[in-house]
């Protein structure tokens, strides 16, 4: 069945980390990526010189082209009108290449990025799950902290009743049954995570991932897809 992924990734392992750094609220968005061509990112940030300079300073990306003149104003995807953001044609890096040649060798495809707040959040599309599984061993392998927010059938969306992945949920109702979130609680962090058999580190981890994953379902007041980890 055809799987939507949504990926979280550290910008320092795919590209961009040093504009963040320089760059107060720096954000970009990118369309698909599949394809040899370099491709064109929407930036934002306090002005246009300032990305500028900070995108031409950045080692993990070559700044091809800026598409409008300094003194033009972007205009957004719907020809709305002028924004606060600007167009530049990047090449990025070892990292962002690795990343697509994994995605492509498991008949995989990228459908957008986006970034804010030093990470990178990217949709995927695969034809299987076991694809989905594949992609997401070798990111593993590779070391690129890819963090799963989401995966869904193209035609479950409809049917989804969480925002929890597999894993997150299994591990909440775990913590619930063990008492973790009674008062006083019945089982330690360290307990329960020799129970799931994982570290304290990572159990801490999921376990704050999954309250704002419901938090943030309950705050948005719509529905979210069910996400299944690979």
């Amino acid at each position: 069945m055809t799987t939507v992924v949504e990926l979280e990734i550290p910008a320092d392992r795919l590209g961009l980390a040093r504009t963040f750094d320089h760059v107060s609220a720096f954000e970009f968005r990118i369309g698909g990526m599949i394809g040899g061509a370099p491709p064109l990112v929407w930036t934002g940030g306090p002005d246009r010189t300032t990305v500028r300079q900070a995108l031409e300073a950045d080692p993990s990306i070559d700044v091809i082209a800026s598409v409008a003149d300094d003194g033009d104003a972007a205009v957004d995807e719907t020809g709305a009108g002028p924004t606060d953001q600007w167009l530049f044609r990047l090449e990025f890096g070892d990292g962002v290449k690795l990343f697509e040649q994994l995605v492509t060798e498991n008949d995989g495809a990228i459908l957008s990025a986006r970034g804010d707040d030093h990470r990178w959040i990217l949709k995927l599309l695969f034809h299987d799950r076991e694809s989905v599984s594949a992609c997401h061993d070798l990111l593993e392998q590779y070391e690129f902290g890819a963090d799963v927010r989401r995966i869904s059938g193209v035609n479950d969306l409809a049917t989804a009743r969480t925002p929890l992945t597999e894993t997150q949920y299994e591990t909440i109702c775990k913590a619930h049954e063990q008492g973790y979130f009674d008062v006083p609680r019945e089982i330690t962090l360290k307990e329960l995570a020799a129970e799931l058999g994982i570290s304290h580190q990572a159990l801490s981890e999921r376990l704050r991932r999954s309250h704002a994953a419901l938090v943030s379902a309950e705050l948005s007041e719509r529905s979210a897809p069910m996400e299944i980890d690979p």
